[in-house]
């Protein structure tokens, strides 16, 4: 393919991202992540990954793309805003992680993806490949700083210059050939906001967080008792957890999304009262299309009573 086509269908595919509402647009060259294979072995040696088995499996597959989708090329990765016009968070009440106030973001996100794949299509022809919202063994951090859309923080998520870190990745792998963007410098510097504003001491190095102690992994992702050494430092986080992005001075550029899907479903006004004294019916009603199903009914209880355990 010549480096004419090769620059135009890379353009093609940067202004339909932007059409669609995303934020930013980076592309890698499909191939073994090698500088993150080690790292990734170290971390799931140290159990870092707690209860969450699931990241154990499938290790070629998540440094390797081509193993996902064979014949693979390119990396598409995108980013997708989620930062709220309103806060809805206070110190006397129950908080929930602003990614989730609205509809299920994998929802959302997987249907501008189908869209996006479709207009592929249709602009450049056949091309195969699949499209990727944290739904597959996809090390999408690595793949959207190998494709230039930021860095990866202290805190281990992405952070861009421009908005911070409160937006979704999502990536399309496919096997078009497309001109790769290059990586981003790091640019945390000395500072240690994060690892010293986390309450459960979740990083306890730069760029390592033992995700066994995070208040993410506490309230969405252990399906078993929250252990007591935790008690009294969940800070009133009933599902998920903001601190380490909260405290982030590249958040302070953060910008309010434009998603009507991502606004409050109707739980935005409970008091503390409320949250505690919630009904089954209320839960499914107020969070049918939320990621906030993800701890069912009794799981959400179970954060509500921890998180308000001092």
């Amino acid at each position: 393919m010549s480096s004419h086509i090769i620059s135009k269908n890379t353009q093609i595919i940067k202004a339909i991202a932007n059409e669609l509402g995303f934020s930013f647009c980076g592309i890698a060259k499909a191939e073994f992540l090698a500088e993150e294979a080690p790292k990734l072995e170290e971390w799931l040696n140290r159990g870092y990954q707690g209860k969450m088995s699931y990241l154990e499996n499938h290790f070629d597959m998540r440094l390797d793309p081509t193993k996902l989708v064979p014949g693979a090329r390119s990396v598409v990765s995108l980013v997708y805003n989620y930062y709220p016009k309103a806060k809805h968070e206070s110190e006397n009440n129950f908080k929930i992680a602003k990614y989730a106030y609205g509809q299920d973001y994998h929802l959302v996100v997987k249907e501008k993806l189908k869209t996006f794949f479709s207009a592929i299509q249709t602009q450049i022809g056949e091309v195969e490949g699949r499209v990727f919202v944290d739904s597959a063994p996809v090390h999408e951090r690595a793949w959207a700083a190998k494709g230039g859309l930021g860095w990866v923080g202290k805190n281990s998520l992405l952070l861009n210059r421009e908005m911070g870190s409160f937006f979704f990745l999502a990536e399309l792998i496919i096997d078009l050939e497309l001109e790769a963007d290059g990586p981003m410098k790091d640019y945390c510097g000395t500072c240690t906001a994060c690892q010293d504003a986390c309450p459960t001491k979740a990083i306890p190095e730069p760029y390592v967080v033992d995700g066994s102690r995070c208040i993410s992994y506490l309230t969405i992702e252990l399906k078993e008792s929250i252990p007591d050494e935790f008690s009294g430092k969940m800070e009133n986080w009933a599902f998920g957890c903001d601190i380490c992005q909260d405290v982030c001075p590249w958040n302070r550029f953060s910008k309010p999304h434009r998603e009507a899907a991502f606004s409050p479903q109707g739980w935005e006004g409970f008091s503390k009262s409320e949250w505690e004294e919630m009904t089954e019916e209320t839960f499914g009603r107020v969070f049918k299309k939320s990621a906030v199903k993800r701890t069912k009914f009794a799981g959400l209880k179970r954060n509500i009573q921890f998180a308000g355990k001092k």
